[in-house]
């Protein structure tokens, strides 16, 4: 059997930030989430989570943006997201599908 050394140098979560940082990245990140069927309830702010620490360490992270993660942080506490994945399941119901594109 050999021996694999897995570097230790950077984290799987300090790859993902710095991926994230690119905003197609981010998109199909976010995008990918919400596509999951049955989803843990932490899942969604974790990922949007991620996503601002990923803004906020190329400051580019807005006020505007800053206070409406605020807002939107303490929903998601509270609900995990139930309503945006209730949102995405009837437009999947009515013949649509939500994606998350960069904005021009």
């Amino acid at each position: 059997m050999h021996s694999v050394k897995i570097p230790t140098s950077d984290s799987y979560q300090e790859y993902l930030i710095d991926s994230l940082q690119n905003a197609a990245e981010a998109a199909a990140y976010i995008e990918t989430i919400l596509e999951v069927t049955d989803p843990e309830p932490e899942l969604l702010l974790s990922a949007l989570k991620d996503i601002i620490e990923a803004r906020s360490k190329t400051n580019s992270l807005s006020q505007e943006a800053q206070i409406n993660w605020a807002k939107l942080d303490s929903i998601l506490l509270k609900s995990g997201g139930a309503e945006i994945y209730s949102l995405v399941r009837l437009l999947e119901a009515l013949g649509w599908q939500m994606t998350i594109t960069v904005k021009s």
